[in-house]
């Protein structure tokens, strides 16, 4: 429970905690950063990560000065698409085994049904769509490599998604994240970004109870 609560107080507070590591570390923050969305995007065990709402603080000290967009953004589409390949390459060549052995609790088989469901609905364009879906793009990369989505494919949708997710994100960010109504409540902003990033999985949950009805 405490360190649920630690994380929580983490995700609610990024803008203090990122501005610490900014201090503290210097320009050792655009690593951690990029480890962070790569872990994300990369390991179907972490997608528990702050992702959205990580990104939108990143660009908000990019306004103040504390970063470099110019640095920050293409690092970070990086991580996204590499994160991305890594897992689609541990689902086509691991996936199988993986879900045979692994604990429901570091892969839960609701989260890769949900994903599933958003493949037969959107087919190659859920790699694009999942990444501004918190939970679907830790898995959807995973279940296109289990799917074996041809490679190329993939990796089309994938540079697009990864450009799209973290352009509009962090430029959000540098632009409104400093206005002072947005900088003064911006606890309150994260957990807008967070309940709007959940929306549409919110409203897919909602529909398939009916159907189940």
């Amino acid at each position: 429970m405490e360190l649920l609560s630690g994380f929580l107080n983490i995700v609610l507070h990024l803008d203090v905690h990122m501005l610490a590591l900014v201090q503290e570390y210097g320009v050792w923050v655009y690593a951690i950063l990029f480890a962070i969305i790569f872990a994300e995007t990369g390991l179907v065990i972490a997608p528990f990560l702050p992702g959205d709402s990580l990104l939108f603080v990143a660009g908000a000290l990019c306004g103040m000065g504390s970063l470099e967009l110019q640095i920050l953004m293409p690092l970070l589409i990086l991580a996204a698409f590499t994160g991305d390949n890594t897992n689609y390459w541990v689902g086509r060549l691991l996936g199988l085994r993986l879900l045979s052995k692994a604990s429901p609790r570091f892969i839960k088989p609701e989260h890769l049904e949900k994903t599933h469901s958003f493949f037969d609905k959107h087919g190659g364009k859920t790699i694009i769509f999942a990444r501004f879906l918190p939970i679907i793009r830790t898995f959807a990369p995973f279940v296109a490599g289990i799917g074996t989505m041809i490679y190329r494919s993939f990796v089309m949708f994938s540079a697009i998604g990864s450009v799209a997710w973290i352009g509009s994100l962090t430029v959000a960010g540098y632009f409104f994240g400093n206005i002072p109504i947005i900088k003064n409540n911006l606890t309150l902003m994260i957990l807008i970004i967070i309940f709007v990033s959940f929306i549409p999985a919110i409203l897919e949950f909602m529909r398939h109870r009916r159907q189940a009805n």
